[in-house]
């Protein structure tokens, strides 16, 4: 089993096979409108614009699980990340990405990923550990995702590659897609 198995749903409800991006290199992030780590969507466009005719794509998948921080439809997040932050790559349907509810998707990707911590040279990583620390004391010790704008790498055959909490640097996540696409 890989990512190529699991369908997910674009925010006009169609049902894509994740199959359509096989080998291509894919950078898939759970993502909010009202978040601290929401100008990261800057970040992604970034990324995206560089290195798509090289095979990168990006799939944003919006979720509200994180106090609340995605409150809006589908079509309000699309005219969001739209107009405020220029993105093109594609932004599917809100989601959710722990619990019972969880897509098919994210059940696999953090069943096969571990959660690394956070990179403390990042001013929200105190902040998101004290929350975490508050809510599920036990958050270390599982893959769940921890927070908004948590991002898992996959190569060009459909396997997980690394796995990035929404601290880690852009430049660390930009050199292993330039590793990916290189090989």
């Amino acid at each position: 089993m890989n990512i190529y198995d699991f369908s997910v749903k674009t925010a006009g409800g169609k049902s894509v096979p994740l199959s359509r991006y096989e080998g291509q290199i894919l950078l898939v992030v759970n993502t909010a409108s009202k978040c601290g780590f929401t100008p990261q969507y800057e970040e992604l466009e970034r990324l995206y614009q560089s290195y798509k005719d090289q095979g990168l794509q990006i799939l944003a998948f919006p979720c509200n699980q994180f106090h609340g921080q995605e409150p809006g439809s589908d079509d309000s997040i699309q005219s969001f990340c739209s107009l405020t932050y220029g993105v093109t790559f594609p932004v599917m349907a809100k989601i959710d990405v722990n619990g019972p509810n969880a897509s098919g998707l994210y059940r696999y990707l953090t069943s096969h990923t571990d959660f690394k911590g956070f990179d403390h040279s990042h001013p929200l990583s105190g902040r998101l550990e004290e929350i975490l620390e508050k809510e599920a004391p036990d958050y270390k010790k599982t893959g769940d995702i921890k927070w908004n704008f948590t991002k898992f790498l996959i190569g060009r055959d459909g396997e997980i590659r690394s796995r990035f909490e929404p601290t880690a640097p852009i430049h660390v996540i930009k050199e292993e897609i330039e590793s990916l696409l290189k090989s």
